[in-house]
């Protein structure tokens, strides 16, 4: 999306069946590109969810068969038997909007955490017992179809509102200057958490004020008044590991400028990071 569509003109696409997507929730808009213009607008977007700790997909569409929503990770799988708890862990149901977590196992969960069991029990089942935890929001439509909120721990909390990262996101990434955008929180004194986007734009546009107020409109118009971003810095690239998760704990740390940030060893590339904190809003220092 960065850079259009000319780069993919060179390559003959038509043997292409099926795209997946992996790794972080994918915004509609992205979702929208990446059918029409890599999948031609022929190819079904498998757009699933799972985890490491699940053996494999747990929420994913069956190609070709499932109606497709733009970013939703659409059914459980077979066999596989979701719930979304409240805080009290009381299960909700129809449209609902919570913790993402599984009622029963199915065969490729993982059994353990080597030689720490302990480990195993309390990140995975302790909060909700009962349940298999995977510390992920999700909400449910009126349609059934799931939507994966992001991390818990990246959910905002802005004078006692709470909000997925996810979903102030997918509003910056309808601009159409901007290519990728990821959110985090950064302390104020008055409200608590506020918000710090970071957005990459596509390639030839510019970021400037008037960029940064559209920004700004268009969340106020999508989500309301409370999810105003404080601060919205360009960011050529974000950090992201070798499989291309993005890497949010480091993203809080360029926005609350701490520069002791440990262990670097799974990004792919380091030199993003300086370029971050060269380019942080004035305001937030």
């Amino acid at each position: 999306m960065q850079y259009g569509r000319e780069p993919l003109q060179k390559y003959d696409l038509s043997s292409l069946r099926i795209l997946g997507t992996v790794g972080e929730p994918i915004n509609p808009e992205a979702w929208q590109w990446y059918h029409e213009v890599v999948g031609q607008g022929r190819c079904p977007v498998v757009d699933t969810f799972w985890q490491t700790e699940t053996g494999g997909h747990v929420l994913t569409p069956l190609p070709a068969a499932t109606p497709l929503k733009p970013g939703s990770a659409t059914f459980p799988f077979f066999g596989v038997e979701p719930a979304i708890l409240n805080e009290h862990g009381e299960e909700l149901e129809g449209e609902a909007e919570g913790y993402l977590v599984f009622r029963r196992p199915w065969p490729g969960i993982m059994r353990s955490v080597y030689r720490n069991h302990e480990r195993f029990e309390n990140t995975y089942f302790k909060k909700f017992p009962g349940f298999y935890v995977t510390g992920d929001g999700c909400k449910r439509d009126k349609d059934g179809y799931y939507w994966i909120t992001g991390r818990i721990d990246d959910m905002l909390n802005v004078s006692g509102h709470l909000m997925s990262t996810a979903e102030v996101e997918a509003a910056l990434t309808e601009h159409p200057a901007v290519a990728e955008a990821a959110v985090v929180s950064r302390p104020h004194a008055v409200k608590g958490e506020c918000l710090y986007c970071f957005v990459t734009l596509k390639h030839s546009r510019e970021f400037n004020h008037t960029l940064q107020d559209e920004l700004k409109r268009l969340v106020r118009e999508k989500i309301g008044p409370i999810a105003t971003p404080d601060f919205i810095q360009n960011a050529p690239a974000l950090p992201k590991t070798r499989s291309g998760k993005i890497m949010r704990r480091i993203l809080r740390q360029i926005a609350r400028n701490e520069k002791d940030l440990g262990d670097l060893s799974t990004l792919a590339d380091p030199k993003v990071v300086e370029e971050l904190f060269s380019q942080r809003c004035e305001a937030a220092a």
